[in-house]
């Protein structure tokens, strides 16, 4: 361990392939949580849905429980940036939806996160979901031309001041992680550009990628459940989220059944399998 810093927990092969299990279990429990979005549906109907594909795969969920979280996704609608509790909440046309979730498979862990718009897509929102989107997978993509961790955050920083039109605002408060034998783990992985360059990329680091971004200002608050966080201005968030590993070959996405292919090939990178 470096003076003052967290170590870093560096997978085998072995084990990022493990991981891509729990991955592939947590994608199809996110397809099925994002198909059953529509208007009237509740939020913890989604959660039912999700929790229902990792029973049926003999996976543990690692939300559930977390610091004392009593669900299996985080359901973040509207104005709620992240860890928004299902519950009783009705699902209307064109809100905007944010569903994290996760899965454990013989001890390690993935995450991911999607963004729906239910029903008629604001095109604002829909604009802001795109941004994201793109931005989370050039941050990724950043793991095969960058040589620090910062590198990801400095990728996505750039991609969304690129954008035309109204800017959007990249949270600084929530930031991705380290992830492999626990949920959350060093490092950070912040989603702007500082001057901290932050650890090397390197064989066995696994890394949650999770941009997310607002319409408005930048600030948040936590709510009395003491889990949801919402933007102070009431305006949308959303959040998309991968996570994935590097090895001696290239990059895998280990949340995505392609291993991210469909997204990175465009960029220039063509994701390896785990040896």
């Amino acid at each position: 361990m470096a003076f003052g810093q967290p170590r870093i927990e560096y997978k085998t092969n072995a084990q990022m392939r493990t991981m891509h299990d729990a991955g592939l279990v947590l994608s199809r429990a996110l397809d099925a949580a994002v198909a059953a979005a529509a208007p009237g549906v509740t939020t913890k109907q989604l959660d039912d849905v999700f929790a229902a594909v990792l029973n049926e795969a003999g996976a543990k969920s690692n939300f559930l429980g977390y610091h004392g979280f009593p669900a299996t996704i985080c359901t973040s609608v509207n104005e709620e940036v992240v860890h928004g509790i299902p519950g009783g909440k009705v699902l209307n046309d064109g809100d905007i939806i944010s569903i994290d979730g996760g899965a454990i498979v013989d001890g390690w862990h993935s995450d991911s996160a999607r963004t729906v718009i239910v029903g008629k897509a604001d095109p604002e929102d829909q604009r802001l979901s795109d941004v994201t989107h793109a931005a989370m997978w050039r941050g990724i993509a950043a793991l095969t031309t960058g040589t620090h961790v910062g590198d990801i955050g400095a990728a996505i920083d750039d991609y969304v001041s690129s954008v035309p039109g109204k800017p959007l605002g990249i949270l600084e408060d929530y930031v991705g992680h380290g992830i492999g034998s626990e949920m959350h783990m060093a490092p950070d992985v912040l989603n702007y550009r500082t001057s901290h360059r932050g650890p090397k990329i390197k064989p066995g680091l696994c890394l949650a990628i999770e941009p997310m971004l607002v319409r408005g200002s930048i600030e948040t608050a936590v709510l009395e459940d003491d889990w949801t966080i919402v933007t102070t201005d009431g305006k949308r968030s959303c959040q998309w989220e991968h996570s994935v590993a590097v090895h001696e070959k290239g990059i895998w996405v280990l949340s995505a059944p392609d291993g991210g292919a469909e997204h990175l090939v465009p960029l220039g990178v063509v994701p390896v399998p785990i040896p």
